[in-house]
């Protein structure tokens, strides 16, 4: 399993990822599913991962190496993608053309084609975006009325991000946000878990703000996750008890 969470608001975008992968309990090791192509000044993007790893690695170097346009020659690729659109439309051409050379030996094994992407970024002259891609290669993108998506397993970080997160957060709230929404993750599921992946993205910069990777020992998530432990368990008891009467009660 994995957690990757893409956050668009006002000032930029932020993409954070782990990077554990699982494949049996005694089979537990660290890939990077958070992947950065960049022109500097021109064009910025990355691409998250969930899903089966060969798989994902296989669309990746599909989309590094490029694949022939039929009717122009083009090598397309990320990196030569006119818009962002263009660009994740690749990455849905890349997810298919894997599953078209790769999906009948996976059926023979009873291994399911499952793959889905996070994409996101800015080319200059264009405003900032954040796609969700599928399996199946099509997409949704974010909007500032849920300026966030997720893939993997999402179920236990999504709570803080529907009660915090929009459009007009600061941008380094919004990475305080996701890295809380990621802690919350991680203490539900054994299948997610440090290294933690983060990129920041300023509006109109088209480069990397903070491009860092959260090791086990990093003093500021240890405490992030301390903090929010300890805020939750105060608002825990601040709250007061429900006023119904039991059964006892009702009966005297």
């Amino acid at each position: 399993m994995t957690y990757c969470c893409g956050v668009l608001v006002r000032d930029g975008l932020v993409m954070i990822a782990d990077t554990r992968t699982n494949a049996g309990l005694d089979n537990v090791s660290t890939f990077r599913k958070l992947h950065i192509f960049k022109k500097p000044g021109e064009r910025i993007m990355a691409v998250a991962s969930a899903g089966n790893l060969a798989i994902s690695q296989s669309v990746l170097s599909t989309l590094t190496e490029g694949v022939e346009d039929p009717t122009t020659g083009e090598i397309e690729t990320l990196i030569n993608a006119p818009t962002m659109f263009q660009a994740a439309q690749r990455i849905g051409k890349a997810i298919r053309a894997v599953r078209s050379t790769e999906a009948e030996a996976l059926r023979a094994d009873d291994v399911s084609f499952d793959v889905s992407f996070l994409f996101g970024g800015q080319i200059k002259g264009a405003r900032m975006r954040l796609f969700m891609v599928y399996t199946q290669g099509n997409f949704i993108e974010c909007t500032t009325d849920t300026p966030y998506l997720q893939i993997g397993e999402h179920k236990y970080g999504k709570p803080v991000l529907d009660r915090a997160m929009h459009y007009d957060v600061e941008l380094y709230d919004a990475l305080k946000t996701s890295l809380i929404s990621m802690d919350s993750t991680m203490r539900s599921n054994l299948g997610v878990g440090l290294p933690i992946d983060v990129l920041v993205v300023r509006n109109n910069v088209c480069d990397a703000d903070l491009n860092h990777r959260i090791e086990v020992d990093e003093p500021y998530f240890h405490d992030l996750r301390s903090r929010w432990s300890a805020a939750l368990r105060a608002a825990h008891q601040n709250i007061p008890r429900p006023p119904y009467k039991t059964e006892t009660e009702q009966k005297s």
